[in-house]
């Protein structure tokens, strides 16, 4: 809908909402410059205290997909107007932890009667405007690379339903209140660090920057809501020219999301997400039909995707481990063909 209005132009906004990006990014000085979000849903899990924090994890999230440090948040509630405010001091309580983890300050918020509960912030970041992580800039022969596994949204939809199973639930809040903070700073140093090595290295040989340049993270976003296909679509689209193959056994899958879909506890976000993107999709031969499913399930705080380029990969993904970081490679982006995403075993 914001793209149907007038388009507002600001030569300060180096991230609009043009090419769907995770966070708004404005410059505010030469080397500063603001990372902006906004997200907020109903209850996913029953405990108060964890629906809190999954709400604060999820919030966050944005700002790491963008290569950003966030700063403060302002807490967005919804809440019945008869309903027991121990029930809400929990659910703020929740968000605070991660907030602190996250060394984000809470400054404020707002509040209204609503019949559902709702919770999440916005949240407020900085960035070096010339460090912007965005969605677009993969390239052919990069790998992607993904930090957390799949299935948060079937695992909720049962544990709504009543028949998620102790361990699917416990491996699922595991996931979503696991802030994507190390993983963006495994990134932002290895990124900086690259780049530095380069510099010095144009200096000693007097030369121009090449293809190696430092820049070995080329592309960089979440999963959430549009689930991994929706969200290398976006990417894919935003870098121009480039498809992907995914392989499927390859890529990580949470306890029991399987099982969930196999058993038919579909999100209809899940089913929203294949109607409007499986178009793009081309699967090959021999890959399970939950398996494809899971391909389209709305994440909740998902993991990074990340396009890397080839020469850096294996390298990026050692630091990763060595951070005690979890990553797959699950694909590789290649020159663009007829199909924008195929799904290989």
């Amino acid at each position: 809908m914001l793209g149907k209005l007038a388009r507002q132009h600001d030569p300060s906004v180096l991230v609009g909402f043009d090419h769907a990006d995770d966070a708004g990014v404005y410059q505010i000085a030469p080397t500063q410059a603001l990372v902006q979000t906004v997200d907020f849903f109903t209850p996913i899990v029953d405990d108060p205290y964890t629906f809190g924090q999954i709400a604060a994890t999820n919030s966050l999230s944005d700002i790491y997909a963008m290569g950003g440090k966030p700063l403060t948040a302002m807490a967005l509630v919804c809440f019945p107007e008869k309903a027991d405010l121990e029930i809400l001091e929990r659910i703020l309580a929740g968000g605070l932890s991660k907030m602190i983890e996250a060394g984000c300050t809470i400054i404020g918020g707002h509040s209204i009667r609503d019949d559902e509960t709702k919770f999440g912030y916005s949240v407020t970041g900085l960035i070096d405007p010339q460090r912007v992580m965005k969605n677009g800039g993969a390239q052919p022969g990069d790998r992607l690379l993904l930090t957390k596994a799949l299935g948060t949204g079937v695992i909720s939809t049962a544990i709504k339903k009543g028949v998620a199973e102790q361990e699917w639930i416990d491996a699922a809040v595991k996931s979503m209140t696991t802030l994507n903070k190390a993983a963006a700073e495994v990134i932002s140093s290895y990124v900086v660090r690259r780049t530095s090595s380069a510099n010095l290295r144009y200096v000693a040989n007097d030369q121009r920057p090449t293809a190696d340049d430092g820049s070995c993270v080329h592309a960089l976003t979440d999963i959430t809501g549009f689930g991994l296909i929706g969200h290398l679509r976006e990417m894919l689209l935003a870098s121009e020219s480039v498809s992907a193959e995914l392989y499927a056994n390859k890529i990580p899958v949470l306890d029991g999301a399987l099982d969930c879909v196999r058993a038919g506890h579909i999100p209809g976000g899940l089913k929203a997400n294949r109607e409007f993107a499986e178009c793009v999709v081309r699967y090959e031969s021999g890959i399970a039909d939950e398996l494809k499913t899971l391909l389209f399930d709305p994440q909740t705080a998902g993991g990074l995707l990340i396009s890397a380029a080839e020469n850096s990969a294996a390298e990026l993904i050692r630091v990763f481990k060595s951070s005690g970081v979890p990553v797959a490679e699950i694909g590789t982006v290649a020159a663009r063909t007829q199909v924008l995403i195929e799904v290989a075993p």
